[in-house]
């Protein structure tokens, strides 16, 4: 099933963890921090574009992440239903869907092959994996945002 998240924002359902805020649980833990299953949303611009995913183990691990409509307004990859049944969800309309950002002094590029996959209502998560779609690692962002 192919999912967009532009149908709800982020703030609808999760934020800065100053203000208690959910807690997101990963389903399965990202690939190379096991020990890692507890992060939040901590919003870093006033537009809602840009959010540290937090892990609330250890709060210097943090991962920049974005939702991706404002940057590729066509990304929308289809997610297994293996990863539904991970995250408890049948309703792809409650899944948001977050890039990782990677920073750099030239460019800043977003991983469009691994999305975190996070259900809005359970507040449930996982990092999907989309092999063999032909997404890029490093998708060039757009400089304006």
């Amino acid at each position: 099933m192919s999912i967009r998240t532009a149908t709800r924002p982020i703030e609808a359902s999760m934020s800065d963890p100053s203000l208690g805020l959910p807690t997101i649980t990963m389903a399965v833990p990202m690939p190379g921090f096991p020990a890692h299953r507890e992060f939040v949303l901590v919003r870093l611009n006033e537009d809602g574009l840009l959010y540290a995913f937090t892990s609330t183990e250890d709060p210097d691990l943090r991962f920049l992440v974005a939702p991706p409509e404002p940057f590729f307004p066509d990304y929308a990859p289809e997610i297994e239903a293996d990863v539904f049944a991970a995250l408890n969800t049948k309703d792809a309309d409650r899944l948001l869907l977050l890039t990782v950002i990677t920073a750099g002094t030239n460019e800043t590029t977003a991983n469009l092959m691994a999305p975190i996959v996070v259900d809005r209502d359970s507040m449930r998560a996982m990092q999907v994996v989309l092999s063999g779609t032909g997404f890029p690692v490093r998708a060039v962002m757009n400089p304006i945002y």
